[in-house]
């Protein structure tokens, strides 16, 4: 008879398997569909011949052009970064969560819980408010995320009492300062030009994504993310409390710490490309939860895998349902609320 631990083992082998392939189906099934039809056998041919191109195999292993230049310029100029820039935020924002969840041991927390997207905002607004081109909009997104952060880790330090608990008060009031400069400048800001653009830019979008704003993006989200995996174990003693975890013998303090700043590192990067999204990284941890269980070694995994996977149908229906591109915070709302009001109501436990 099989141990617990190695049903439990084969159990999440099997659930990461099925969830690799739905993104895996769901990235391929992506390419074709836009209002300029792709056969998805000409996708294929046309990635395939990218590929042999970029690692110089072209010359060895022909493959005769029998798709147009149009059809090209669709899947490789258009489709294909933003697929990828989807499944790139989708997969930082659900580990970001999953991480938070874990640390805070709150259900409730998310990839905002310390005011990075916050910080964010005012950081891309205020770039929008002095006509910045859009990679300094990023930039300034970027870093004003990331300084929110330091700031709320400055005040918890200063403040007495529970840092974990000032973190996340800090976070509220910090983000609440930010949230409120935002509204400043939207005030102030030209209503026939940059009011609309803070606004669009606020609602997220995946529209504008190039090819070369790929590695930019990758980067700092890699990064973040090797650790959260390499460290997914201690999440787990984090999550059985301070004492026990520090009985343990886990040093408390430093993983927590590389822990927030890797998941803040994530958070800050994917929302300086894609905008102001929110449910992802509060919803797919609590669906990867009922998936997989509440181990970390299994748990984060499975949230990047269905966080990249459900942020690139969200988009998939941003671009294709209406005629006019619906924003994808708008649809990540009306999707994610709902679902994750079914998950509060269901009484099954969880697996």
């Amino acid at each position: 008879m099989a141990k617990p631990e190695n049903r439990g083992r084969k159990r999440r082998a099997t659930v990461l398997l099925l969830s690799g392939a739905v993104l895996l189906l769901t990235f391929f099934v992506s390419f074709s569909l836009g209002r300029y039809g792709v056969p998805a056998g000409q996708v294929v041919r046309i990635l395939f011949h990218k590929l042999w191109s970029m690692i110089g195999l072209d010359a060895v292993w022909s493959m005769r052009i029998g798709w147009t230049a149009e059809m090209e310029i669709a899947v490789i100029n258009i489709r294909l970064p933003r697929i990828v820039m989807a499944c790139l935020v989708g997969c930082s924002l659900a580990a970001a969560g999953a991480t938070f969840q874990g640390v805070f041991q709150n259900p409730m927390a998310s990839p905002d819980i310390l005011g990075a997207s916050s910080g964010a905002a005012f950081g891309a607004a205020l770039a929008i408010l002095l006509g910045a081109p859009t990679r300094l909009i990023t930039a300034s997104a970027f870093c004003a995320s990331l300084l929110t952060v330091v700031l709320v880790f400055l005040v918890s330090q200063r403040a007495p009492g529970a840092k974990v608990v000032n973190l996340i008060l800090g976070g509220i009031m910090v983000g609440s300062l930010c949230n409120a400069g935002t509204s400043y400048l939207k005030l102030v800001a030209d209503p026939s030009n940059q009011l609309p653009q803070i606004t669009y830019w606020l609602m997220g979008s995946l529209s504008g994504t190039k090819l070369k704003d790929l590695p930019f993006a990758a980067l700092p989200m890699a990064i973040g993310l090797v650790p959260l995996l390499l460290l997914r174990w201690q999440l787990n003693l984090l999550s059985l409390g301070e004492s026990e975890a520090r009985s343990l013998g886990v040093r408390t303090v430093l993983v927590r710490s590389v822990l927030i700043v890797c998941a803040t590192l994530t958070t800050a990067a994917a929302v300086s490309f894609s905008g102001m999204i929110g449910w992802v990284g509060l919803v797919i941890p609590h669906l990867s939860r009922k998936l997989i269980g509440s181990d970390h070694r299994g748990l984060l995994p499975e949230s990047m895998l269905l966080g990249a996977a459900f942020l690139l149908l969200v988009d998939d229906v941003s671009r294709n349902l209406l005629a006019v591109e619906i924003p994808i915070g708008i649809l990540t709302a009306v999707i994610g609320a709902p679902f994750f009001l079914y998950l509060i109501l269901r009484k099954e436990k969880t697996l």
